[in-house]
């Protein structure tokens, strides 16, 4: 189950990394140039950020309705890695014993 979410957590950032380093055109054109905002999306909300620079090219004008929807996606498997993870580790916590 460790693997799992292992897995779950790193595998979107090491796929964002990677991507940003084979196309870092699409990903600065994405983000407006900037390096900081992209950053920030890896660790905080991988596949929110995966999602937004594949509808996205062009930056947040360029995003049209199917756009939305799949950064949506993105956003709720972003907190669904972060909700089961939480989820799997309640057993492991102690409340005050």
């Amino acid at each position: 189950m460790c693997a799992i979410v292992l897995a779950a957590l790193v595998g979107p950032r090491a796929i964002d990394v990677i991507y940003w380093l084979i196309d870092p055109t699409r990903w600065s054109s994405a983000f407006g140039g900037g390096w900081i905002l992209p950053l920030l999306g890896i660790i905080a909300l991988p596949w929110t950020t995966l999602c937004f620079v594949v509808v996205a090219p062009q930056g947040m004008n360029s995003i049209s309705g199917l756009g939305f929807i799949v950064v949506l996606i993105g956003f709720l498997a972003d907190l669904g890695t972060y909700g089961s993870s939480a989820y799997t580790n309640k057993d492991k916590i102690g409340y005050g014993n």
